[in-house]
């Protein structure tokens, strides 16, 4: 099975008919040979695949650094693509300068990487901030060099990057005239608005459908299988990507991406304690890409951003092209990756009551790795207080039952009582006889028992350190 696919790489126009479903970074590799563009892990995690992508929206091109190992190039179609030697001009830009200087780089093999995702930083931001350039870096690893040069390396690029524009441009001149991206990139919102009439052509053979919203879980575990077989790819265009206010309501579309949800004023308004706390969730390039409906789909047990919603007590929006039906996300869950979808069914939105009471929110985590790793545990918690007591609580947990857990019985335990460290832990009891866990990869029954116990009292501890006493429930 083939697709039309049309895009620009770099400065070049390209049309080709390919499976949709391979990635691109071998397309970038084997068809295209820019070999500048590393292929490692193909997981995500060691960011020398990546890639700029720039995609128009509102009328302006966005970029953002994504991951090409877990991208399919089906997905590709009417966007931008920059690799390494797409930055390049007759001699190396500034930020390869730089980072010669500063020696941030030994064997090569990963500076790519790192050179296209603080190009992302330059290009996403129009204020620039230290902390945030050495922060967008994270989702690369260099195993030779020691980060510390590297590190040395963003900082100076910055510096010399906010003395040499002037405010007075356009943001995309700006970086030109500071020798950050070629002169090309000026031409790239009225070619992709042109390419934007070409339409892919859909293959119509009455193969099986797999909808791909990120794909950055699925083209880790699949992308052999996806290859291999005669599949009809369909990709989340349709399905909206805001995140809005609605009739007193959190709508979120399930095309938003985590860093989307992350970056958005009202989550941050409402939970703003999350921006911190979600930079657990994989790498930037990973939440680029990964999308809030994608992440409830794959059912995983641990899924972070599903044991955040569970306990805001969220609706699932489910369509198909001629009905639709909300549920609760609590009962979306049948079983081990089992779901409440029928056939031709897509999750459409996602959404919640805006907090109104006086109330609190905690999302605690715990892995093998403290970044760019996934759960062993996780557990969220939103409540609401009435006179010092309790008035109503959520609490999940993850990783300790086949699916995203709601601890029903300890919330109900809570409810009407007053925090104190007695009460935190008999729930941390009752907690006990709600979860299942199993020996696993991610560590031992017993040790996701431990850790779930210990994230229960964080959260008190956390959110109410006047009141909880550690010596008393450690």
């Amino acid at each position: 099975m083939k697709t039309k696919i049309n895009f620009i790489c770099n400065d070049s126009e390209i049309e080709t008919s390919i499976h949709p479903g391979t990635t691109l970074l071998d397309f970038i590799r084997k068809q295209l040979h820019l070999t500048g563009t590393k292929e490692a892990c193909r997981e995500g995690d060691c960011g020398a695949c990546t890639v700029l992508i720039g995609e128009l929206f509102e009328n302006s091109v966005r970029y953002q650094s994504v991951n090409s190992c877990l991208f399919p190039v089906g997905d590709i179609n009417g966007k931008h693509v920059v690799t390494i030697e797409g930055l390049n001009s007759n001699e190396l830009n500034t930020i390869q300068k730089i980072f010669i200087e500063e020696g941030a780089s030994q064997c090569g093999f990963c500076t790519p990487g790192f050179i296209i995702s603080l190009t992302a930083y330059l290009l996403s931001n129009s204020k620039y901030d230290s902390a945030e350039a050495v922060e967008s870096l994270s989702g690369n690893i260099c195993r030779c060099t020691g980060h510390s040069s590297i590190i040395n390396a963003a900082r100076s690029v910055l510096k010399y990057v906010i003395k040499s524009i002037t405010q007075d441009e356009a943001h995309i001149k700006e970086l030109i005239h500071a020798g950050i991206i070629p002169n090309y990139f000026l031409t790239i919102e009225d070619r992709l608005k042109k390419l934007r009439k070409s339409k892919s052509i859909e293959n119509k053979n009455n193969y099986a459908v797999l909808n791909i919203s990120g794909g950055t879980d699925l083209f880790v575990r699949k992308w052999d299988e996806i290859l291999n077989k005669n599949i009809n790819l369909l990709f989340s265009h349709n399905l909206p990507d805001h995140i809005s206010e609605e009739n007193g309501k959190v709508v979120i579309g399930a095309r938003a991406s985590i860093s989307a949800f992350i970056n958005s004023a009202l989550i941050q308004k409402y939970f703003p304690s999350l921006k911190s706390k979600l930079k657990l969730f994989g790498s930037l390039p990973i939440r680029n890409r990964a999308t809030i409906g994608g992440n409830i789909v794959n059912a995983s047990p641990i899924a972070d951003m599903v044991n955040i919603l569970l306990v805001l007590n969220s609706t699932v929006e489910i369509k198909t092209d001629s009905s639709e039906r909300i549920i609760l996300l609590k009962d979306f869950y049948k079983g081990y990756k089992q779901v409440d979808l029928n056939p031709g069914e897509l999750i459409h939105s996602i959404s919640f009551n805006v907090p109104q009471e006086k109330y609190f929110f905690n999302f605690e985590k715990v892995s093998k790795r403290t970044y760019l790793d996934i759960a062993s545990v996780n557990s969220s918690v939103y409540l609401t207080i009435q006179d010092d007591g309790i008035k109503k609580i959520n609490l999940s947990a993850g990783g300790v039952a086949p699916i995203p857990l709601c601890l029903i019985k300890t919330s109900e335990f809570l409810t009407g009582k007053l925090i104190n460290s007695k009460n935190i832990f008999n729930a941390y009891n009752v907690a006990l006889s709600e979860i299942n866990p199993i020996s696993d990869a991610r560590g031992t029954k017993e040790y996701k028992v431990l850790l779930l116990r210990q994230l229960i009292f964080a959260h008190f501890i956390s959110l109410f350190p006047d009141k909880i006493s550690v010596r008393e429930i450690a």
